[in-house]
């Protein structure tokens, strides 16, 4: 079965750094999918962080990311990364890789920013 795994969250101060994996089994031809990172703060609606075609060529932020976090992948690996700088509290959420076209989700990664 398809599975999406996310690791790489943690307790990081502001101003600090992490960076997140998402491993994708159970299906072929992962350089054919668009990824994407979601994330979701207590009380608050689950919103599109960034996106990546599948070879790589387009990306997309949400605002409020742009210039601090960079999505990635390696297909060789079936691995989407998703490199976060300048940490804020408010970045603080669960993060959730996911492969729009089948609405396939990981379990999540919490990340949490603070001193």
């Amino acid at each position: 079965q398809v599975q999406l795994v996310e690791s790489g969250g943690g307790l990081v101060q502001p101003g600090g750094s992490l960076r997140l994996s998402c491993a994708a089994s159970g299906f072929t031809f992962f350089s054919s999918y668009t990824m994407r990172w979601y994330r979701q703060a207590p009380g608050k609606e689950r919103e599109l962080v960034a996106g990546i075609t599948g070879g790589g060529e387009y990306t997309n932020y949400a605002d409020s990311v742009k210039g601090r976090f960079t999505i990635s992948r390696d297909n060789s690996k079936n691995t989407v990364y998703l490199q976060m700088n300048s940490l804020k509290p408010e970045d603080t959420a669960v993060y959730y890789c996911n492969r729009p076209r089948f609405g396939d989700w990981g379990q999540g990664t919490q990340v949490t920013v603070s001193s």
